[in-house]
């Protein structure tokens, strides 16, 4: 007589055998991997920590890894053009990084703290 299948391998699972029990072959659906720069990282701690019903959604979909990459690159993006931009209202020029090396490194920092934390609060944290 012929077992029925169960829903699970009428949809292609299948099960292995463990001390006396059908366990099921579980596997999470593969992803290109890609590098992941700071800002993935950072988004990717949040969603561990704090969104963790999205992180296991995006896992479990196998689109983790392409979401993290697609944050990281506008987040990178969205860093560059706000120093840029700084940088030009407050007439940070390569003349004085010439002039005055030392006010020109304190000046950037300070506009790279400033845009840190924009992107932080528009893209990695939200």
């Amino acid at each position: 007589m012929e077992q029925k299948k169960t829903l699970f391998e009428q949809l292609g699972g299948t099960y292995h055998e463990e001390s006396g029990y059908h366990i099921p072959d579980l596997r999470l659906p593969e992803e290109e991997e890609k590098p992941i720069g700071v800002f993935g990282q950072r988004h990717l701690r949040y969603l561990r920590e704090y969104r963790k019903v999205t992180y296991t959604n995006l896992l479990t979909s196998g689109r983790l890894n392409a979401y993290l990459t697609e944050i990281d690159g506008q987040a990178q993006e969205r860093f560059e053009r706000l120093i840029e931009g700084m940088k030009q209202a407050q007439g940070i020029t390569e003349q004085l990084k010439a002039e005055n090396a030392l006010e020109w490194i304190g000046r950037m920092n300070s506009i790279r703290a400033c845009a840190m934390e924009i992107v932080n609060e528009e893209l990695i944290y939200a």
